[in-house]
């Protein structure tokens, strides 16, 4: 099958700036790894329509023949001029490794298998099976985490309203993936937008998730919370993170497949 170029995976989603950008760093990338590159993937927010200029991150997942320190060590040279362009250190994987990583962190898999476009080289998902046998206690683990780390940043930012924006908004960017495994749980069609993922995880768990979908509209910038009022979210926020914990531990684990 023909490797398709960069110049030729324009999508809908992101302004002609980011595009330019991204087909300029797979040529940097290219150019660095030569044939142990095998392919080289976009995922999240850029993928899902979900981008914000300068306040979203765009992720990456390289999929690579062998790697060492020596060519780490070269990307890190690129690193020091594109994460000022809000991409992320890469996923550096093999295609043993991502078999492997997927057996272990199917959740994460999952959302990259549904949600990635391949800017050059091969898809590695084509064809490819996660199982979801280990996906609620993934759910569940991943929740829970959530709250317990959650109270302890907001101790260490002393419950100020910059710190806990940012604590926030930094939260619910994870919590998202795991209420789209929720979804996967109740066996609903994918959703790719987070608030209607937030809205039908509710409808289906008949919970309030308002607290939730709040601090969503926070990090894409849509409300803005006055003096006092963060930490009524911040409380809203975990009591709703709570609740929907206590849910999930009550829905049937997936059968193997």
């Amino acid at each position: 099958m023909r490797n398709i170029g960069a110049a030729e995976r324009m999508f809908d989603g992101l302004s002609n700036e980011t595009q330019k950008l991204l087909q300029t760093y797979v040529k940097e990338v290219k150019a660095a790894f030569g044939d142990q590159l095998e392919g080289l993937l976009l995922y999240g927010s850029a993928v899902r329509g979900e981008f914000l200029q300068g306040r979203s991150n765009l992720n990456i997942l390289l999929l690579v023949s062998s790697y060492d320190s020596a060519v780490l060590k070269q990307y890190s040279l690129l690193h020091v001029r594109w994460s000022k362009e809000q991409i992320v250190v890469p996923l550096f994987l093999t295609e043993e490794e991502l078999r492997m990583s997927a057996a272990v962190f199917p959740l994460e898999f999952l959302e990259i298998q549904e949600q990635h476009r391949v800017l050059d080289g091969r898809d590695p998902f084509i064809g490819f099976h996660v199982k979801t046998d280990r996906l609620k206690e993934a759910v569940v683990q991943g929740l829970t985490s959530h709250i317990v780390r959650l109270r302890q940043r907001y101790v260490e930012g002393g419950g100020g309203d910059d710190a806990t924006t940012i604590l926030l908004t930094l939260s619910i960017a994870s919590t998202i993936p795991l209420l789209r495994g929720v979804r996967r749980l109740l066996g609903r069609a994918p959703l790719s937008h987070s608030e209607a993922v937030i809205s039908d995880v509710g409808e289906q768990l008949k919970l309030d998730l308002q607290g939730l979908l709040d601090v969503w509209l926070l990090k894409r910038g849509q409300i803005s919370p006055g003096p006092h009022e963060m930490s009524r979210l911040f409380d809203r926020y975990l009591q709703t993170a709570v609740l929907v914990t206590r849910a999930v531990e009550q829905l049937p684990q997936l059968e193997l497949r």
